[in-house]
């Protein structure tokens, strides 16, 4: 939001969906952001949450937030769980979320410890992503090193310091160079190369979109792609090319869809 504008990030009030609109969520060193989105027009944005935030993950209809505690909601209110700083979260038969050392579960209000893992990256799928690699909830170690983050709708793809991985028979190579986010749905496919760049699977081959500036994180909706920025660019692509707006919140990290 440029300091032209009337209203501030402060004074701006987040409302709930607007009928034919899907809100969509940046996780940030500001706070939790929420922007109204209509095919490719990006509407109203504000702040639904302050205060540093690391990571937010959407599963049918319900968002979890890592920030100075584990948050969990749909986007309109967020209940707090008493997990205290996430570094990570993610769905699996419930809460899961990962810091200081440990990945828990939220079973029945309390947390139940699964595993002692440092550097959670980002959990998916049963699984979390971290500097020592890929590991299943419980602590086992299953292949890779330096992950940074993971997709398994669909298919499972890892994002790694050394490469973009694909699970098979054992992790195969993808796509080889540094990578810092992935998003996957099984026929769609996209990753962010550690310079920001965004690449697309188009025909089976990993290709260069036409996205300028340092991408942080990608995620897909039912029929649309949203990417981030660092620096706060919003991108949405729901078929004809990419558009943006500033959304002034710079550290820009994560970007969901409930």
């Amino acid at each position: 939001m440029s300091a032209e504008q009337d209203i501030t990030l402060d004074e701006k009030r987040v409302y709930g969906s607007k009928e034919g609109s899907t809100p969509v969520f940046v996780a940030t060193g500001t706070g939790l952001a929420r922007v109204e989105v209509s095919a490719d027009l990006v509407g109203e944005f504000g702040l639904a949450r302050r205060g540093d935030t690391r990571d937010v993950v959407g599963s049918e209809g319900r968002l979890a937030v890592a920030a100075d505690d584990a948050l969990v909601g749909t986007g309109d209110d967020f209940a707090e769980t008493g997990f205290g700083p996430a570094a990570a979260v993610g769905f699996d038969d419930g809460l899961v979320a990962a810091g200081e050392g440990r990945v828990a579960r939220h079973d029945d209000g309390e947390w139940v410890t699964l595993a002692d893992l440092d550097d959670v990256r980002a959990i998916a799928g049963g699984m979390c992503a971290t500097k020592a690699g890929v590991f299943r909830l419980d602590g086992e170690h299953v292949g890779l090193d330096d992950a940074r983050d993971l997709s398994t709708d669909g298919e499972v793809l890892a994002a790694t310091g050394d490469g973009l991985y694909y699970l098979a028979n054992g992790w195969m190579d993808a796509l080889d160079g540094a990578f810092r986010a992935v998003a996957a749905d099984g026929e769609r496919a996209y990753a962010v190369a550690a310079d920001g760049t965004l690449v697309a699977r188009e025909d089976g081959e990993w290709v260069d979109t036409d996205v300028s500036g340092d991408v942080a994180d990608v995620t897909l909706g039912l029929d649309a792609v949203y990417a981030v920025t660092t620096d706060g660019q919003f991108l949405v692509n729901a078929g004809d090319g990419w558009r943006d707006r500033l959304l002034g919140l710079p550290e820009a990290r994560r970007i969901a869809v409930p």
